[in-house]
């Protein structure tokens, strides 16, 4: 249950990043409001998961997930620039992300 929990936070984690660059600097209500929720979500489950997860290992992860999240929407959504190498260290995260689960 700790991993899920961690994995579905750190989803949030990307929640929060857009609705936070989608808030203009707080400027816009609804993505305002939408951060702050998710934001206390995310944070509440990390803090969950932390329980039984060793927090080097469950923190990296939760980083990891919420980083190349926001980097994904960014990418699909928002017209960042797509590039092979952005996507190959993209890759090598979501490898670490992999790696500290299983050698957790």
């Amino acid at each position: 249950m700790a991993w899920f929990l961690l994995v579905v936070s750190g989803l949030l984690e990307t929640a929060w990043a857009t609705a936070l660059s989608a808030s203009q600097g707080f400027t816009r209500l609804w993505p305002t409001a939408a951060f702050a929720v998710t934001l206390v979500l995310s944070m509440t489950g990390l803090a969950l998961a932390l329980r039984t997860i060793p927090v080097g290992t469950g923190y990296a992860v939760w980083l990891g997930i919420g980083a190349v999240g926001t980097a994904v929407v960014g990418m699909a959504w928002l017209g960042e620039a797509v590039s092979v190498a952005r996507i190959l260290c993209l890759l090598l995260i979501v490898c670490g992300i992999v790696g500290l689960k299983l050698l957790h």
